[in-house]
């Protein structure tokens, strides 16, 4: 069967559901595969409501196409807060989800969404953290200005195939008078508290410091922090802060994986950067979650604490 081929612009928006493993393990198939659906009904009331499609549906993911970005930076809002409104009578009930979306040319066959617009916006929800929206610089600037100005830079990223860093905003959907004023105060706190990166590995602790300068990490003597594992390269990777964030950079030959606690699915970054979130862990050439002598751990907190 041979279906029909279209190339046209269009918003693409993932929804992923973090720690589904967790919530299977702990409620059960039947009931996490019945809450997940509750979910997604709403989620699909939210993408309707903005002229949105759902395109498919992969277990705990979702991908949706919109014919403008507001539409999409609309549903998204819609998205996270239907999430956060959802019943939940004990814990390991409550549901948390991330967004990444961005528009461009895509390609359009059987029903479903190709192309670089569509690989960027993988690569956006991948960085995401929970209840978080995150889309680029681009999509922002395609947006209606009302809508702009919800968006901030945030820091630039590297997408596989591309030779252009692409600039991740964040998308602030909580926009009541009190939440406002917590956000305000909440940045305000952090501009004047410095922050500090902790890496922990193998008993030994390293600190980089937001103001401060980068560290190189590998098995040669001459890095900063030495990691003693047949995994790790001679010069395997640097963190370094950037714009009030820790950036890991990969420059090996394995690649460096990436666990944020609260994470079912890890990042693996080839010649790649990505923002280190608030804790979790660093796998030199190998899987982060294996705690062997190739893994780090690492946490971000203010300085002082």
């Amino acid at each position: 069967m041979q279906f029909r081929v279209e190339t046209a612009q269009r918003a693409v928006l993932f929804v992923d559901v973090t720690d589904s493993t967790r919530i299977y393990e702990t409620l059960g198939d039947t009931q996490a595969l019945a809450l997940i659906e509750s979910l997604f009904g709403r989620l699909d009331k939210a993408a309707a409501a903005h002229g949105g499609t759902v395109v498919k549906k992969l277990g705990d993911a979702m991908v949706c196409e919109f014919p403008t970005p507001d539409a999409a930076l609309l549903a998204a809002c819609d998205m996270q807060l239907a999430a956060l409104r959802m019943p939940a009578s004990r814990p390991a009930e409550r549901l948390a989800i991330k967004i990444g979306f961005t528009y461009g040319p895509v390609v359009l066959s059987g029903g479903d969404v190709f192309g670089d617009t569509v690989n960027v916006c993988s690569r956006l929800v991948a960085l995401a953290n929970p209840e978080q929206v995150l889309t680029t610089h681009q999509t922002v600037a395609a947006m209606s200005k009302e809508l702009r100005e919800r968006c901030r830079e945030l820091f630039p990223i590297r997408v596989r195939g591309r030779h252009e860093e692409i600039i991740a905003c964040n998308v602030t959907y909580r926009l009541d008078p009190d939440a406002t004023e917590t956000n305000l105060v909440r940045a305000t706190i952090a501009r004047e508290r410095e922050t500090v990166l902790k890496i922990t590995y193998q008993g030994e602790l390293v600190v980089v410091r937001s103001a401060g300068q980068g560290l190189r990490i590998g098995r040669e003597k001459d890095n900063d922090l030495v990691v003693a594992s047949h995994f790790a390269s001679r010069q395997h990777a640097r963190v370094f802060p950037r714009e009030g964030h820790f950036v890991l950079q990969d420059v090996s030959s394995n690649g460096t994986y990436l666990l944020g606690d609260g994470n079912t699915q890890e990042i693996l970054l080839r010649r790649e950067e990505a923002v280190l979130s608030e804790r979790g862990w660093i796998g030199l050439g190998n899987s982060a979650s294996r705690h062997g002598d190739h893994a780090l751990r690492f946490r971000v907190e203010p300085e002082g604490d």
